[in-house]
């Protein structure tokens, strides 16, 4: 279906912070606007402090894609912490409340950027719009007074739809009493230009960090947040470092650098005495070059304990030729299917299927470059505007409701 060039949107962050969601939501809305579409956001925050970093605003990878896109990005100006993406406080000033006022009233629709933004969207005397909620997690009784805000927005009328990246975040919001007619499934995708195998750049790689070509390389590509289950990651590196003394283990992401003393004393108690194994864990924090991260690797491991719906690390990974070794959270199983292994969260059965596919890393190459359109950006983005298209047409055969006075 071929999007209707010239339809306004905003999309509304709680902040840029590093996250997949993010990621995929900031894609989109390049794409999109790529296909003619008008888009704009406006994040709450411009400053945020969680997984002990600070992260600005322009600063961030995705506010820059976006910005070098001409697409147009304002903020509320906020800098607060965030707990669990949470905001600090859902009471908001005259002037954000005007200056929200002003970004909706340019809009057709609005894009939330999963449900927390909502504690801003549902507040009186905004415009109205069709706002369809894009969710990325499988654990909505997590979300804190989010799920709330949802549900009212929709007794409201406001939420025309809600984008499921995952089977699993459909269902887990259909148990939690979001009416399923509202639920539409549009698995992520990724730009397979970007992600692919790449052996010049696997080499450039492994040689800035001293790594030995032949040499096992697992990643570990997630923030520091307890849904992550790093402990259990740092307890599989001891279990397979200490089998294979070439290996190395790369930890990408927000809180993954010798600053975050949380970290440091997860690894003082995974690896006790053997400190010598830890040496052979590299922390790369944020990067911005994850295609080659990835190429450069052979494992991409994940082992959330939760939370997790479609995770972009093991689809990023997975089409630059890393074997994903996932905990069956989500819709991590599903993805991986036939292409990596799924594993108990159990140290030693990840540990085992870390050396399984590293060993078995060529015989399954095949299966992955077969999986490859599946798993495409085109495909997602046409997606997303085919809803978008849906949503605004129904919307304006509604009769006109009265704006703020």
């Amino acid at each position: 279906m071929r999007q209707r060039h010239g339809l306004r949107v905003l999309s509304v962050y709680e902040g840029f912070f590093s996250g997949g969601a993010r990621i995929v939501h900031s894609d989109v809305v390049r794409g999109l606007a790529e296909g003619g579409q008008s888009h704009q956001v406006l994040s709450i925050h411009d400053e945020v402090r969680r997984e002990a970093t600070r992260q600005r605003m322009e600063d961030d990878a995705c506010y820059r894609a976006l910005t070098a896109a001409g697409i147009g990005v304002t903020s509320l100006g906020r800098s607060a912490g965030l707990v669990d993406g949470a905001l600090a406080a859902n009471v908001f000033s005259g002037p954000e409340m005007a200056e929200t006022a002003r970004a909706m009233a340019a809009a057709e629709v609005i894009l939330s950027l999963k449900e927390q933004p909502l504690a801003l969207l549902n507040q009186a005397g905004l415009p109205r719009r069709p706002v369809v909620v894009c969710l990325h997690r499988s654990d909505p009784e997590n979300q804190g007074p989010a799920l709330q805000e949802l549900k009212a927005a929709i007794a409201d009328g406001t939420v025309a739809a809600c984008v499921c990246c995952a089977e699993s975040t459909r269902a887990a919001y259909e148990a939690a009493g979001i009416p399923s007619r509202l639920l539409h499934v549009i698995p992520n995708g990724v730009d397979l230009l970007r992600f692919r195998p790449d052996p010049a750049a696997r080499q450039a790689f492994r040689a800035s960090l001293g790594i030995p070509a032949t040499a096992p390389v697992v990643v570990f590509a997630a923030r520091y947040a307890t849904m992550k289950n790093v402990p259990l990651l740092l307890r599989a590196a001891r279990a397979w470092l200490a089998r294979e003394p070439e290996g190395h283990v790369l930890m990408c992401g927000a809180g993954m650098n010798d600053g975050n003393p949380a970290l440091w004393a997860d690894t003082e108690v995974a690896f006790g005495a053997d400190r010598r194994l830890a040496e052979r864990i590299r922390l790369l924090g944020v990067r911005r070059d994850m295609e080659t991260v990835y190429a450069g690797a052979d494992v991409v491991a994940l082992t959330s304990a939760s939370g997790e719906a479609a995770p972009l690390c093991l689809i990023e990974g997975m089409m630059c030729g890393a074997v994903p070794v996932t905990t069956d959270v989500g819709d991590s199983a599903e993805i991986v299917r036939g292409h990596g292994f799924v594993t108990p969260q159990d140290p030693e059965a990840i540990a085992l299927a870390w050396a399984a596919a590293v060993a078995g890393r060529a015989g399954l190459a095949p299966a992955l470059a077969a999986s490859r359109e599946r798993f495409s950006r085109t495909r997602m983005i046409a997606a997303y505007a085919a809803l978008l298209d849906g949503v605004h047409t129904g919307a304006s055969r509604l009769p006109t409701l009265p704006g703020p006075l």
